[in-house]
This record gives structure tokens, C-alpha cells and sequence, in this order.
């Protein structure tokens, strides 16, 4: 007899966000100890389209690095975000009047003001929940 699986919101949410090939990392970072950077390297060595966010600038490995989410060159499907939670409480503003729909808050980025923000403003969140954990599926 063949089991059948359902699976839950979250999972369903998770399991979307991952499918989607365009992804903007707030927050990565030039240190490889940094999740930013272990993010940002795991998705593209998976074949992901990463766009490395922070204030900053620069680049990381070799690739640009956009002060803002308003400066990239298209809209990236999913924004995970690797910030004090005070910061991704802007972050989510600024993704909204974006139009930018889907926001991944990695542990310690979320806040209970960014994920209220989010679910009062159409935005699909995925909080409590750290993408590394699902890299096995991204490949």
C-alpha cells in the first residue's frame, strides 16, 4: 500500500520558495563564518541566481554586491534575510513597496513586527526556519 504525504502550510511555503531560481541575500557578507556567505555559496553552487544585498557594496566572490534591494537589476522571486531583526523590519518595508513577494527571515532576523508586517501586506513569510536546512533541495 503506497503512503501518501501531505504536506503542511509551511512546508507547502518552504517547498515553493525553493523552487523559485532568483534569490536576494540581505545581509551577505564577505566572512565565510557569516550565514550571509554560507547562503549566498550554497545557492549558487546549486545553480540559484543569487543577488548579494549589503549596505556596503562591493563584491563577493566575484560578484556584485547592491546596497539595496532597490538597486538590483530585477526583482528576485524570494529575499532571505540575515539581519538584526530591527533592520528586517525595514527590509520588509522596502521589499513591499517593491513589490516584492515573498521574504525568507533566517533565525534571528525576525521579529514579530516584520512577520505581522508581512502577512498584513500580502507578503508570504517563512520565519523559524533556516534555509541552510533545506539544502539538500535546492539541487
Amino acid at each position: 500500500m503506497e503512503q501518501t504525504f501531505t504536506l503542511t502550510p509551511v512546508e507547502q511555503r518552504i517547498s515553493d520558495f525553493i523552487a523559485r531560481r532568483v534569490w536576494a541575500i540581505v545581509g551577505a557578507s564577505n566572512d565565510p563564518s557569516k550565514y550571509g556567505n554560507r547562503i549566498f555559496r550554497t545557492l549558487r553552487a546549486a545553480g540559484y541566481k543569487v543577488y548579494p544585498v549589503n549596505p556596503k557594496g562591493g563584491e563577493l566572490d566575484g560578484v556584485k554586491v547592491y546596497p539595496t534591494l532597490a538597486d538590483l537589476p530585477e526583482k528576485p522571486d524570494v529575499v532571505d534575510i540575515v539581519v538584526p531583526p530591527q533592520v528586517t523590519e525595514q527590509i520588509v518595508r522596502q521589499a513591499h513597496e517593491l513589490g516584492l513577494i515573498r521574504i525568507w527571515m533566517q533565525p534571528g532576523a525576525e521579529s514579530e513586527a516584520a512577520i505581522r508586517y508581512c502577512e498584513e501586506n500580502g507578503i508570504e513569510v517563512v520565519h523559524d526556519a533556516c534555509a541552510m536546512h533545506f539544502r539538500r533541495s535546492w539541487d
